[in-house]
């Protein structure tokens, strides 16, 4: 469908109002449903596919989500870029309530999540030591700065299970590790782009500091909404600047992911779970 773009709203970001031409596509996967239709669209003169992490009304919780019927949904749709926009909790002092953080390492403290596109007769281990696209990464980064926001480059996210927010123990045994932000959901999403081939940053917008911090004894849904509007206005302008200056073609190695990391002989393969993941290894395998 020459949609190269994808975008991943999260909390406070359920749109892109400078989306033009709109047409809302269902997709269906192996994996089950999206978290709802993906917006398809014209923004900055690029074509792009928008979806609510969410789904409609904020109505799926972080443990809910189908996180690979997501990605897979932005494969099928020929998607090679996504830029992803997260309310997180600060860490550390320097991270302030409104900025921007554009992260480059993850680390995982949820429990079970499905995290990979493979299993039922085919195997493969993706390098995932940079987790974040650093071309997608480095363009966010600069869209924000040049827009006058307050940003950071770098940075480790602790994805949690929640729904609950931390403990005031977890919260400060993070950050004395050394944690910069804390969030629920993007790490299942950037193993998955790894998978797909897909590039995958993400605009960590900070809404409070996390309990650990003596002015922030408790987080509080109002305190984070107030600040989620903000963030919003914000995201939305990086994002529009961000696919303006996507180059065409892809510099970096996220492109060919799985180009050596697929270990299971082609004859050996699962027929069904071949079929499945075609559109992912397809040009791996011969017909």
């Amino acid at each position: 469908m020459d949609i190269q773009i994808g975008i991943i709203g999260g909390s406070g970001l359920y749109d892109m109002e400078a989306l033009t031409a709109r047409e809302e596509i269902i997709v269906k996967t192996p994996f089950g449903e999206p978290s709802g239709p993906y917006v398809t669209g014209s923004l900055r003169g690029r074509r792009v596919a928008f979806l609510a992490r969410h789904g409609s009304g904020h109505s799926i919780l972080p443990s809910e989500l189908n996180f690979r019927a997501n990605i897979f949904g932005f494969k099928t749709l020929g998607v090679e870029w996504i830029l992803s926009a997260s309310a997180v909790g600060s860490l550390q002092e320097v991270y302030r309530p409104l900025d921007i953080v554009v992260p480059d390492q993850f680390i995982d403290r949820t429990r079970g999540r499905i995290s990979t596109f493979f299993g039922r007769g085919v195997v493969a281990h993706v390098g995932f030591a940079r987790p974040l696209c650093q071309t997608l990464s480095g363009l966010a980064f600069e869209a924000a700065n040049a827009l006058g926001v307050r940003a950071h480059r770098g940075g480790t996210y602790v994805c949690i299970e929640g729904p609950q927010f931390s403990t005031l123990a977890e919260s400060k045994l993070y950050q004395s590790w050394g944690f910069d932000i804390i969030g629920m959901t993007n790490l299942q999403e950037a193993k998955l782009a790894r998978e797909a081939e897909i590039c995958y940053a993400t605009l960590a917008l900070v809404t409070d500091y996390d309990c650990w911090h003596p002015t922030h004894d408790e987080v509080t849904v109002e305190m984070i909404v107030k600040n989620l509007t903000q963030n919003a206005v914000s995201a939305q302008q990086v994002i529009s600047d961000v696919v303006a200056r996507l180059p065409c073609a892809r510099p970096c190695e996220c492109a060919t992911a799985l180009a050596t990391s697929i270990i299971t002989r082609q004859e050996a393969m699962s027929a069904s779970t071949r079929q499945e993941l075609w559109p992912l290894i397809g040009k791996y395998l011969s017909n």
